[in-house]
């Protein structure tokens, strides 16, 4: 849970419905072939075969600041640095615009390369 403190009070949020909107986004963005997993927790779900919708995808809070971490893999021959910064401003909008929360970075981490 996502804990964000404003005039209003505290609000929570899921940090299942952000992995699922960060991995939405990151998706359906020119270039990209997929998240790919990352980390234990992912690496023993995926395994097992349960179905992960948000793979890839590792949020960390910063005070009232999200830290959003996301592994790619880029279909070959597209420009990778116009893809991360395409990925990296639409998290950030979208984060910002539907969740209200203000994000400190968004990481992209290019692990593979497909056809």
């Amino acid at each position: 849970m996502i804990k964000i403190k404003n005039h209003l009070g505290t609000i929570g949020i899921s940090t299942g419905y952000l992995r699922q909107l960060i991995s939405n986004t990151a998706e359906n963005c020119f270039g990209v072939a997929g998240l790919n997993v990352y980390g234990a927790k992912q690496g023993v779900n995926a395994m097992l075969k349960r179905a992960d919708k948000s793979k890839g995808v590792i949020i960390s809070q910063e005070g009232d600041e999200l830290v959003v971490d996301l592994h790619i893999t880029v279909t070959y021959g597209v420009n990778v640095g116009a893809i991360v910064d395409s990925i990296i401003h639409k998290v950030n909008y979208v984060l910002t615009n539907e969740a209200g929360i203000t994000v400190k970075s968004v990481n992209v981490y290019v692990d593979e390369m497909t056809d």
